[in-house]
């Protein structure tokens, strides 16, 4: 079993900076992609930003410039930089990643989610 452990999350104003991270623990051979979604109230759950293994990031559009995403692959930890906070960003956010096992089994985790609130 893989266990995502998220942390980082908690209360900013506008315009401040957040930062979370997504340690990775368990039965890991190899971690491909990783990423973050979140999911505001009332709102289906979106992908934030993702990396691959080799570093290379995406972004949806409106937190381009602002979130950062970068990884760890020695701590097998997955990080998200978020600043320029505005209220919309306001959401649980969630830890993804692709994992490959010791049986060479591909399978998805996702962590329980971290809320992050913008407000003044």
């Amino acid at each position: 079993q893989v266990q995502l452990v998220e942390s980082g999350g908690g209360l900013v104003q506008p315009g401040g900076s957040l930062k979370l991270s997504c340690a990775a623990s368990g039965s890991i051979l190899y971690l491909n992609d990783m990423g973050w979604y979140r999911q505001a109230p009332g709102k289906e759950r979106e992908l934030v930003a993702v990396i691959d293994s080799s570093g290379n990031t995406n972004y949806i559009d409106s937190v381009k410039g602002r979130f950062t995403i970068s990884r760890d692959n020695t701590k097998k930890t997955v990080f998200l930089q978020m600043n320029s906070l505005k209220f919309e960003d306001t959401a649980v956010y969630y830890c993804n990643a692709a994992v490959k096992d010791y049986s060479y089994v591909n399978t998805v985790y996702w962590g329980k989610g971290i809320l992050v609130t913008v407000s003044s």
